[in-house]
């Protein structure tokens, strides 16, 4: 996506497109972006076909709405530009609810590709396995802000069989007393009101825990 994909979706959240459909036409379009109507014409169809917003003909306007994944990267866009603004933030808190995941986890966290790097840049041997939760309505802004934030970068790599690829890392504490970390695939799987923690033990044995059961969080930020 381009940054100019970025501008016009939040000029068309201006006319009210990020809750309905709104009728507008490429020249509306063009002077918001402050470009040519050619060009606005041209913008709509790219973002279109990125999926970014969803259009209909109607006589020579076009009903517009911005999607949820459209809305997406206008939020992470918000996301950074508030941490510009305001004050630091030293960590933040995600409280999530624990469901079972993929049974995935346990896999990727037994390859020595991943292990390796863990044991490097995050001081522990995670547990072959990931404990999964959703995230609570309330901190969903806070798990969004969270990737505006430096992260601990771990290498995909490729073995015989295939490849795998990179994901971020945040060093965290799970209930005020274990050590673990959020890890986010490059290329998720899941969406992002989940995440994954990873940790030297099976944080799931080690608490208790059963799905619907409520996990805090704390993420230290610049870690």
């Amino acid at each position: 996506m381009k940054p100019s994909h970025l501008l016009a979706l939040y000029k068309l959240a201006e006319l009210g497109a990020r809750e309905k459909e709104v009728l507008c036409s490429t020249v509306d379009v063009a002077k918001g972006i402050g470009a040519s109507q050619q060009t606005a014409s041209r913008r709509l169809i790219e973002m279109e076909k990125l999926g970014l917003i969803t259009r209909a003909r109607e006589g020579r306007n076009q009903r517009v709405r911005i999607t949820g994944e459209g809305l997406q990267h206008l939020s992470g866009m918000y996301q950074i530009l508030k941490r510009v603004f305001e004050a630091p933030r030293e960590e933040l808190v995600i409280n999530g609810v624990v469901f079972s995941g993929l049974v995935e986890g346990s896999y990727y966290m037994s390859l020595e590709g991943y292990r390796r790097q863990f044991r490097s840049k995050l001081g522990f041997d995670p547990y072959p396995g990931t404990l999964n939760l959703r995230v609570k309505k309330e901190d969903l802004n806070d798990r969004s802000l969270l990737e505006s934030y430096p992260f601990l970068y771990v290498e995909g790599f490729a073995n015989a069989k295939r490849s795998y690829g990179p994901a971020k890392c945040y060093k965290a504490v799970v209930n005020e007393r274990y050590p673990s970390a959020i890890i986010l695939p490059i290329r998720a799987h899941y969406g992002e009101d989940v995440v994954e923690l990873i940790a030297p033990q099976s944080l799931r044995k080690q608490l208790k825990l059963k799905d619907g059961d409520i996990v805090r969080v704390r993420v230290t930020l610049g870690s």
